[in-house]
C-alpha cells in the first residue's frame, strides 16, 4: 500500500487560516505505524494546465498558477496567493487523481491531502483554490477510465464547489451529508444533500449514513472518491457536530464497507479538519487511512 503526500502541501506564508501542518503529521504518523508498503509516501508532480481545465476555466487557471486575484477573490479565498500556495494545490490537485488510478487499479487509493471542496469552475473560495475532486472524475473520465462515478462527501461543510462543477455532467454524482447551518451559507445542490443539525452524535449520524449511503451506491459507480474530512468530531473548532474519535472510525468503516461490498474502488481525500492541538487532527486522518487499508486488505 502507498499514498500520495508532498511536503510542499505545507505552506508557511498565506495559508494561515487553514493549517497545513496537519498534513505532515499524519503523513510522519502513517511512517511511524507502518502503516504503508515499501512505497511508503510517494510525491505527485505538477500537473499541466490540461487537466485543472477539466473543471476550471481558463481565467481562473491563469489566477491560480500566476496570481493576479483581486482583492474580492483573494477574500471569499480566504487565503493569500503565492506561489508556495500554488504549487501545494496544484499538487495537491495531482495527488487526488493518482490516488483515483491507484483505487481503478488495486480497490483502494490514498491521499495524504486534497478534499478543496469549495472550489467553483470560475474562483476559488473556503480555503480552496482547485478543486482536486472534479479535476480527477473528469480527467478520468475524459480519459474513457470510467464512465460514472461519485464523489462521497462527510465533510462538515457541504461541498458546494464539486456540486456546482460535476452538476448536469453526464455519469458524475455527488453526495453530501453535512451540518446545515454552517458555511457556505448557500448550499448547491448535490445529486443527493442531506443536512444534519448541530449536535448530531454518533448513533444518529451512523444511522442516517447507512440508509442515505446504500441507497445512493444503487446508482452502481465505477469509482467514489471519498472526502473524508474530520471536522465533524466532537472536538472541531469550525464544525458543531458531536462524533466522537469511535464515531469517526466507525462512519469511516461504514464508507469502506460498503463501497467494498459492492465492489466499488475507493479514493480518499483528507478535507478539513481543525482543533487546537493538530495532532488530534492528524491521529483522526491517519486512523482514516488506516481504516480503509484494513477494510480493503
Amino acid at each position: 500500500m502507498r499514498a500520495w503526500y508532498s511536503p510542499l502541501y505545507r505552506v508557511r506564508a498565506g495559508s494561515e487560516g487553514f493549517p497545513t501542518e496537519k498534513f505532515a503529521l499524519t503523513a510522519r504518523l502513517l511512517s511511524a505505524e507502518g502503516a504503508l508498503g515499501p512505497a511508503g509516501l510517494v510525491e505527485p508532480d505538477l500537473p499541466p494546465a490540461t487537466e485543472l481545465l477539466r473543471a476550471h476555466t481558463p481565467d481562473w487557471v491563469g489566477k491560480a498558477v500566476s496570481g493576479g486575484l483581486s482583492a474580492a477573490e483573494e477574500a471569499a479565498l480566504a487565503l493569500k496567493w503565492s506561489p508556495e500556495l500554488s504549487v501545494a494545490h496544484r499538487l495537491c490537485a495531482r495527488g487526488t487523481l493518482e490516488a483515483c488510478r491507484d483505487a481503478l487499479r488495486g480497490g483502494l487509493g490514498l491521499h495524504v491531502g486534497g478534499g478543496s471542496h469549495h472550489a467553483f469552475a470560475a474562483r476559488g473560495e473556503g480555503y480552496c483554490l482547485l478543486n482536486d475532486l472534479a479535476i480527477a472524475l473528469l480527467v478520468l473520465k475524459a480519459e474513457g477510465k470510467v464512465a460514472r462515478a461519485a464523489v462521497v462527501d462527510l465533510d462538515v461543510h457541504q461541498g458546494n464547489g464539486t456540486a456546482s462543477i460535476l452538476a448536469g455532467r453526464e455519469g458524475l454524482i455527488t453526495f453530501s451529508m453535512h451540518q446545515e447551518d454552517l458555511y457556505p451559507e448557500r448550499k448547491e445542490a448535490s445529486t443527493r444533500d442531506i443536512g444534519l443539525p448541530a449536535g448530531t452524535g454518533d448513533a444518529k449520524y451512523l444511522k442516517i449514513l447507512e440508509e442515505e449511503l446504500t441507497a445512493f451506491l444503487a446508482r452502481r459507480p465505477e469509482l467514489v472518491v471519498y472526502q473524508a474530512g474530520v471536522d465533524v468530531w466532537e472536538g472541531d473548532l469550525l464544525g458543531g457536530l458531536s462524533l466522537t474519535p469511535e464515531g469517526v472510525a466507525a462512519r469511516d468503516r461504514l464508507v469502506f464497507r460498503l463501497c467494498r461490498q459492492r465492489g466499488v474502488p475507493v479514493a480518499v481525500t483528507l478535507g478539513g479538519g481543525y482543533a487546537e492541538d493538530l495532532g488530534d487532527v492528524a491521529a483522526l486522518h491517519a486512523r482514516t487511512l488506516t481504516t480503509g487499508i484494513e477494510v480493503f486488505k
